[in-house]
């Protein structure tokens, strides 16, 4: 009987592309978490996110023995998920649907983790929350390219080659959206300048402490 080892995504692509079943699923616990957090980020809604979720993995199992490797299997992952949202976004204009806001009930804030002990700066942690409530409300009024490049640079801390290969755009192309999207994600906070403070950072033009908060 033949032991595989199952520690690397190549194996375990391959091992689908022979039709192994289990490999994929062993794909799937190894990225869920990634993906749907990264289709919360894009959609701001619970609901909408797992939708999302569970359409890119339904075009990972019927794309993925195409895999050539040419890219890591995250980065290829990460363009079928910002594929979907494209879609899912296109689906909701021709229905008309109002965009959906962001929550701010902490309940539906996926992956967070509990205060651990009353010695925690309950102050200090409400201004977190508000500062991330804010910023991320004003990343989902950005148009769709723009917030998929926000926050695969400034929230999933992706390089510029990657997002380029992720977006299948070219690197100056990249890099001067990029830009425009932090000049408007700037216009957006400006409101709430003193909530975020009123240094700036001088290489992405976005306040500080929302540089920080992304």
């Amino acid at each position: 009987m033949s032991i595989y080892d199952y520690s690397s995504d190549e194996v375990l692509i391959e091992r689908f592309k022979e039709g192994d079943e289990f490999a994929f699923d062993l794909l799937v616990r190894r990225y869920e978490q990634k993906v749907y957090q990264l289709a919360y980020r894009l959609t701001g809604n619970p609901d909408d996110a797992a939708d999302v979720t569970a359409e890119a993995f339904l075009r990972m199992y019927n794309s993925l023995k195409r895999f050539r490797g040419d890219a890591q299997l995250s980065t290829w992952l990460y363009r079928v998920v910002s594929n979907v949202f494209f879609d899912f976004r296109k689906r909701e204009a021709r229905h008309q649907h109002l965009p959906l806001e962001m929550p701010t009930d902490d309940d539906d804030e996926p992956y967070e983790l509990p205060i651990e002990d009353e010695s925690v700066d309950i102050m200090g942690h409400a201004l977190q929350q508000e500062q991330r409530r804010v910023l991320m409300e004003a990343i989902q009024q950005l148009p769709e390219y723009q917030r998929v490049m926000v926050v695969l640079f400034h929230i999933e801390e992706r390089p510029y080659e990657e997002i380029a290969q992720i977006l299948g755009l070219p690197l100056g192309t990249v890099k001067s959206r990029l830009n425009r999207a932090r000049n408007t994600l700037r216009r957006l906070l400006e409101p709430y300048r003193e909530l975020f403070g009123v240094e700036e950072s001088p290489t992405t033009g976005v306040p500080q402490e929302a540089s920080d908060a992304l």
